[in-house]
């Protein structure tokens, strides 16, 4: 009897140390603490970021390029969800995920439509990898999948336009994204519609990171807003 007591205890205590285990690996942890940039750095241009009322605000700078928030960590398979208001709808943006900062000047090779070979310079700092796109209604193509710097638009991760997926977006309004990646299948969700679902292995893990794009000679300071940026783990 004592023996069969000994190890019903044991293996309650082994079960409940495990279902432990499990809910902390599906914790949701906060990339952004509200206050600060802490955990975050600029990469490859010099728009201007900074924190007001619990959000990360970016601005467009007249001559910088693309330019990315990052975090300073990298992420392999995972559920991000954040929130973003396109202040001004003339600012294409987007957020990075599973993205590299290139540490030297790289050059990818690549195949084009009729399987030919050539050359994709990725400059020093430069930030390279899969984005979702945010955009105003007008351009349709919010929570589409851009390779950024390096295959670019693919047709098969891209919306068509006046689809349902397409009016996901709202101009004027706060609009939730949610990301999920694991192994090769990735899928994106704007404002609880699915925009993605696409199966692809070239990058396993990398940084998340806020785009603010290239706005050329225009000197508009555009904005856009981020904030309830959280992330949990699945690996």
């Amino acid at each position: 009897m004592k023996t069969y007591i000994t190890n019903f205890v044991f293996l309650s205590f082994f079960f409940l140390s495990m279902n432990f285990l499990l809910a902390q690996e599906n914790k949701w942890i906060d990339l952004f603490d509200g206050e600060s940039l802490e955990g975050w750095s600029i990469h490859s241009g010099f728009a201007k970021y900074r924190v007001e009322d619990g959000a990360i605000v970016g601005n467009a700078v007249k001559g910088s390029p693309n330019t990315f928030l990052c975090t300073d960590k990298e992420y392999g398979d995972f559920i991000l969800e954040f929130e973003v208001f396109l202040k001004d709808t003339e600012l294409n943006s987007g957020v990075q995920f599973r993205s590299k900062i290139a540490p030297e000047n790289l050059t990818y090779w690549l195949r084009n439509e009729k399987g030919d070979m050539y050359p994709k310079l990725v400059p020093k700092d430069r930030v390279y990898g899969y984005q979702v796109e945010i955009a105003g209604s007008e351009v349709g193509t919010s929570g589409g999948i851009y390779d950024e710097a390096r295959r670019a638009m693919i047709r098969e991760w891209w919306i068509e336009k006046g689809s349902e997926e397409s009016k996901a977006f709202k101009d004027g309004q706060w609009n939730k994204y949610r990301i999920e990646c694991k192994g090769q299948s990735i899928k994106t969700w704007v404002n609880d519609i699915m925009t993605a679902d696409i199966k692809d292995a070239m990058t396993a893990s990398g940084i998340i990171g806020l785009q603010v794009h290239d706005v050329g000679n225009d000197s508009t300071p555009y904005e856009v807003r981020w904030r309830n940026i959280r992330i949990m783990m699945l690996d």
